[in-house]
């Protein structure tokens, strides 16, 4: 899960138990109020006592879940234990032949925080928990008794439930909104790309075959990148207006970077396809790796695209024959501001929860990319 998924779990979150807060407060003033007017305890000074400790708690628990932090295992045990406790003091405080339990309706606090906390796992926990102890704790079992656990039992999962499916849709929200706020940048960077570099990419291939000599060659050279990059920008909108639930293949888009001079791709024999976004941030990140080897290589220099189908993970590595990167290179550009390969390379790849690792030489340079199948 990524960052942005975390905080709207987190923020779900704390909008149910603020909702909680309020509810504990309204079972409370009902539970007090009933224990008022019925005073029908055996003992009344242990009662009253009972009383003050659910008030205590009430106030020590809004406060306490108000904070993410504070949301601990601790916490949630202590939460259900002091519950169990106020019921399991019933027959002693009431005395054995007792109707309704000292705690009544004020279980739901800690019920609905482990609901929340721990999703529908929580809740039937919390309620199988709540609900045995107050069968335990009765002598007769009675219609009344059972609907009211039978009430806390399927109350508890279907609250986690729900509050599991409201984290999983702001999660997605959050993912849709960040999805087209990057396709409509990209699509403003290729505008902006298409209008300025293109053209004048375009000017320099005319005028230097209009002059020859050694401007022809740079003519040449401005018309291959002029190709290149507008494969790259055909390849980014083919991924860009595919629905994100669907699957693309990121072998065949990989395979429109064949077309950049001395570029070789070596693709499975079948199809990898993943969702939309993750081949647009794959391209785009090999796209970073093959402008880095035209940068610090050569024009033409020769360079390896591999891709592997792992199962629950894909594979890539991009290869080439350089001179490697000097110590301290990496470092330094960052230092300066110049953030090509911890941002387009490295942080692309940490965005999609997978891993990058450089290995550089005499020999060459290779990044192998590993990033999981969502």
């Amino acid at each position: 899960m990524t960052g942005a998924s975390v905080r709207a779990v987190v923020a779900v979150e704390n909008r149910m138990f603020r909702a909680l807060a309020v509810l504990r407060v309204v079972v409370l003033v009902n539970a007090v109020v009933l224990i008022a007017y019925r005073n029908n305890f055996d003992h009344p000074a242990a009662g009253w006592g009972c009383v003050a400790l659910m008030i205590g708690w009430t106030v020590y628990s809004i406060v306490t879940y108000a904070k993410p932090i504070r949301r601990t295992v601790r916490l949630l045990v202590a939460d259900l234990a002091i519950t169990v406790g106020l019921l399991a003091a019933t027959p002693f405080v009431k005395g054995e032949w007792f109707n309704a339990t000292i705690p009544g309706f004020w279980i739901m606090g800690a019920l609905l925080a482990w609901a929340i906390r721990y999703g529908w796992r929580g809740g039937l926990t919390a309620a199988v928990v709540l609900g045995g102890t107050d069968l335990l704790i009765r002598t007769e079992f009675d219609q009344g008794n059972y609907g009211y656990v039978f009430l806390i039992v399927l109350g508890g999962p279907i609250v986690g439930y729900l509050v599991e499916s409201l984290q999983q849709m702001a999660a997605e929200r959050d993912r849709a909104e960040r999805e087209a706020a990057a396709a409509t940048e990209r699509a403003r960077l290729a505008r902006v790309v298409h209008d300025g570099v293109l053209q004048v990419l375009a000017l320099v291939q005319r005028r230097g075959s209009e002059l020859g000599g050694d401007a022809a060659e740079l003519g040449r050279l401005a018309g291959e990148q002029e190709q290149a990059l507008r494969s790259l920008i055909r390849t980014q909108d083919r991924v860009t207006a595919a629905d994100p639930a669907s699957g693309v293949d990121l072998a065949a888009a990989l395979g429109e970077l064949s077309s950049r001079p001395g570029v070789e791709v070596a693709l499975p024999g079948g199809p990898v396809d993943l969702p939309a976004p993750v081949v647009s941030e794959l391209v785009a990140v090999v796209g970073a790796c093959l402008d880095n080897v035209t940068r610090h290589v050569g024009e033409s220099a020769p360079a390896w695209v591999l891709l592997d189908d792992l199962g629950d993970r894909v594979a890539l590595s991009v290869r080439d024959e350089g001179d490697g990167i000097p110590a301290g290179r990496l470092d330094a550009a960052r230092a300066e501001g110049r953030l090509g390969v911890s941002e387009s390379i490295e942080g692309r790849i940490r965005d999609l929860g997978g891993t990058a690792t450089l290995s550089t030489g005499e020999l060459g340079t290779e990044w192998e990319l590993v990033v999981p199948k969502p």
